[in-house]
């Protein structure tokens, strides 16, 4: 077999080639996922997954871990591979080309840039609990049911938020990697305080069978199921792969990024699982007796202590606990948290849309960078005005997790599929860290990814498909009036699967057992449309079989129809010199 080798000045990787700053060292990767992991998905998860499941949440939390441990492992390797920035959107564009780096660039980009708005919902929905901010956040009727949006004070609020990320983002990665250490750093602290205060001091074990039992009667499989994309546990899981997307800036990216990735997974999801625990063993058991069972207990009742609970869930808890000062620091939490994670996300999204730029796919304004400071400016505004602009067409914190989830998965999705051409295509590369038996792992965390979009539910994957065809109409017109020059002809070939996957999807999703309704959330307009949509003419165990078996011919197929070995070349040449024989 020949051996690797290249000459001297071409046996690194170029790694001031994309004009981005190397000053992120391994501590700044690890909290940049743990950061982005630890977020409103801690102040929320808990009480939104038991609403769906009860206390068998904890198996949703456990089965979910699995899947996105799965998901990291696959990113520890192509992260330690191709140590780029916005590597999530390049690495389906090296095994397959064009239109699918296009397409799961877009899913990645949409994904990051809606979390912002998110997080700063969850903040001002937290803080709604103080008297001071009680007018930030108000309740309506929708459709004959309770929900709350932001009112004009806390639109305000919100938009001097997101500014601040935008100045935060503008000084430099440096200086971002620094605030966010020292941010992330109380984030982790506070959860794992609240964790030992509530074991040790109000833990009530009578409520793992009280309000309904452990499981939901004559559904316990398929409540879990929903809880895991619709009840925020995907969701609070989401953020391992920031470390991936500022791989460009690491200092040492073959040795910090992998290591990166798979410890902030695996401290997030131990975190996330003691917080079940501990939420459902300290919530009041007289609480859960008056208002339960469990599922009773979400954002459609409109008991005054309820929705005090569905405000602040935590917080809550720990002052009906009598915890004045646990809830006293969480509620400062509640601001801390969602905001680094927010932090983080704005600057991940312009790193995206950098990637996008240069591919070709967007305009290349989105790579030009500061001289000083190497921030890809217009990359970082763009990504807060959409931003903001998700935050009136979707005010529902809980309506938006759904749409963000979806489009996380999809993201992650193609990872498995990079990673397994990738082996064929590019097989003597040297990988720091190779994903034991991928020939299993690969495509068992391909059908996970295709199960947990699945499960998101017919309104939600119809919303994601509206968002996917927008990318779509973006780019073709960045295509259509030159707006970046180094626009690469679309590789449909390799990338033949892409739509007939999507499709195939929103065929078993309709037939499925999951989200019935209208399209789009059925919002407004489209309440009514295609409803009969999720209305298990499957059953539960058909619908998994038929994503099961559909995502596995479409991983064979895209295998087979990966690029050639000299195209994979030509685009990873600017960043990663291919192999030389001696």
């Amino acid at each position: 077999m020949a051996e690797v080798a290249t000459p001297q000045a071409e046996q690194q990787l170029q790694l001031d080639a994309e004009g981005l700053d190397r000053g992120v060292g391994f501590l700044g990767l690890l909290w940049a996922s743990e950061g982005s992991i630890i977020g409103s998905g801690w102040l929320f998860g808990a009480l939104v997954a038991a609403t769906y499941a009860g206390p068998s949440a904890l198996i949703g939390w456990v089965v979910a871990s699995f899947i996105v441990i799965l998901l990291a492992l696959v990113h520890a390797e192509l992260g330690g591979l191709f140590p780029v920035s916005g590597g999530t959107s390049r690495f389906p564009h090296y095994a397959f080309g064009s239109f699918a780096g296009a397409t799961f660039g877009w899913a990645s980009y949409l994904q990051a840039a809606t979390v912002a708005p998110i997080e700063v919902l969850a903040a001002i929905q937290y803080l709604s609990t103080a008297h001071w901010a009680r007018h930030f956040f108000h309740s309506h009727v929708v459709n004959g049911l309770p929900a709350n949006t932001l009112s004009g004070s806390g639109i305000i609020a919100a938009v001097i938020l997101m500014v601040i990320f935008v100045v935060f983002n503008l000084v430099g990665i440096r200086f971002l990697a620094r605030a966010n250490n020292a941010i992330t750093w109380w984030k982790v602290a506070i959860p794992v305080a609240t964790i030992i205060v509530l074991l040790a001091s109000n833990f009530h074990g009578s409520n793992f069978s009280s309000g309904g039992g452990f499981f939901v009667h004559g559904a316990a499989v398929k409540a879990i199921l929903i809880a895991i994309p619709s009840g925020g546990i995907v969701f609070a899981l989401l953020g391992f792969e920031q470390a991936v997307q500022l791989g460009g800036e690491a200092k040492d990216p073959k040795r910090d990024l992998p290591r990166a990735v798979i410890l902030s997974i695996l401290i997030g999801a131990g975190i996330y699982i003691l917080l079940q625990v501990a939420f459902i063993g300290a919530l009041s058991p007289s609480f859960l007796h008056a208002h339960g069972p469990w599922t009773n207990l979400g954002s459609s009742n409109s008991s005054p202590a309820v929705v005090a609970l569905n405000a602040g869930p935590f917080y809550t808890v720990s002052k009906l606990a009598g915890l004045g000062l646990l809830a006293f620091l969480l509620r400062i939490d509640a601001v801390v948290s969602p905001a680094g994670t927010g932090l983080i996300y704005t600057t991940s999204s312009a790193r995206l849309s950098f990637a996008l730029a240069k591919n070709g796919y967007v305009p290349s304004a989105f790579e030009v960078t500061n001289e000083r400071t190497k921030v890809p400016v217009f990359g970082v505004i763009f990504a807060t005005i959409i931003g903001l602009l998700f935050l009136l067409p979707f005010p529902s914190w809980s309506a938006l997790v759904g749409v963000v989830t979806a489009a996380s998965v999809l993201m992650y999705a193609a990872a498995p599929l990079a990673l397994a051409a990738l082996r064929k295509q590019k097989p003597d590369l040297e990988r720091v860290y190779s994903l034991p038996a991928a020939g299993f792992l690969a495509p068992l965390s391909f059908v996970c990814a295709s199960w947990i979009i699945y499960w998101a539910g017919w309104e939600t994957y119809t919303t994601l498909m509206v968002a996917m065809l927008i990318g779509y109409a973006l780019i073709a017109a960045s295509y259509a009036f030159n707006l970046n020059p180094k626009a690469p002809k679309m590789d449909w070939g390799a990338a033949v699967w892409i739509i007939p996957y999507l499709l195939g999807m929103l065929v078993i999703s309709y037939f499925g057992d999951f989200g019935a309704g209208g399209i789009v959330g059925g919002i407004g307009f489209f309440r009514h449309v295609l409803d009969q949509g999720g209305n298990d003419d499957l059953g539960l165990v058909g619908g998994l079989l038929a994503v099961a078996v559909w995502s596995l011919i479409i991983y064979f197929v895209a295998i087979a129809r990966r690029l050639p070995p000299h195209m994979v070349d030509e685009y990873v040449a600017e960043v990663y010199p291919p192999p030389v024989a001696e």
